[in-house]
């Protein structure tokens, strides 16, 4: 059966079950993605890893992963290859991705020093359709799109897929919905080609690439670099989106900056 959304390259729809709720700071235990080939071919993946640092009970109660299931399993970093792989070249979906597990995998290859570039992706959160359409939350979804209990919710693979079905029962549902992987992103969270990352906080103007908040809106980070370079480390150092904080590293680190967008 044919994926009822047009992708013009591979859509992979993943969970992430973590340490904790910060995506930012916690870690990942299980990461699980279904990959989506444009001709509707689905390959399945699943990994369990060492956070290196202790699982809270309270976390534990929630999807039942220990230190001791996770103790012999691989850490990120030693995984990363293969998930990189898996992800390479492709649009992103999940349930509540764009606030949580995006972010969460950008941390993670952050970490190691790769750039996940996430803003060069499409996005489509089925939450935020799903929220559009029918205010619930993943169970609730199951059950009003596929008519079953979400057996195996906080269950990382079991998320997935059934991220995946419910993503397959809205483009049935919802003709109006957008038919290609660029219009539903696009539908979901509208861009600014200007805009060097998904909230805007750092802006091309006049083709240069300037602070969008605060008292330095308006500076370019080039001059912020030859005059004031305990700003970027600020940046780098504190709870902005990874993609703002890379940018601001590679400056200071390789004094790069990414190439002015097309338009």
């Amino acid at each position: 059966m044919a994926f009822p959304l047009k992708l013009d390259r591979p859509l992979v729809v993943f969970d992430i079950e973590s340490t904790g709720v910060n995506a930012h700071a916690d870690r990942i235990i299980e990461l699980a993605a279904v990959r989506v080939e444009p001709d509707g071919t689905e390959t399945t993946q699943c990994w369990l890893l060492n956070p290196g640092v202790p699982i809270p009970a309270e976390t534990t109660a929630i999807h039942g992963i220990t230190d001791a299931i996770v103790a012999n399993c691989p850490t990120f970093a030693e995984a990363a290859d293969d998930i990189w792989k898996f992800f390479e070249g492709c649009d992103l979906s999940g349930f509540n991705c764009d606030r949580f597990d995006i972010p969460c995998l950008e941390e993670e290859f952050a970490r190691i020093g790769r750039n996940f570039g996430a803003s060069q992706r499409r996005h489509i959160d089925v939450q935020r359709i799903y929220h559009r359409m029918e205010p619930r939350d993943l169970s609730a979804a199951v059950q009003f799109y596929l008519g079953r209990d979400h057996a195996g919710a906080h269950g990382a693979k079991a998320d997935a897929v059934a991220t995946l079905d419910v993503l397959k029962a809205q483009l049935g549902k919802y003709e109006a919905l957008p038919k290609t992987s660029a219009e539903m992103d696009e539908y979901l969270v509208p861009h600014d080609p200007l805009n060097a990352d998904r909230q805007g906080m750092l802006r091309w103007v006049n083709g240069e690439l300037c602070v969008n908040f605060g008292k330095k809106k308006g500076t370019r980070l080039k001059d912020i670099f030859l005059r004031e370079k305990s700003y970027l480390r600020w940046i780098v150092n504190g709870s902005f989106d990874t993609e703002v904080r890379q940018i601001c590293r590679d400056l200071l680190e390789k004094g790069i900056l990414p190439p002015p967008p097309k338009v």
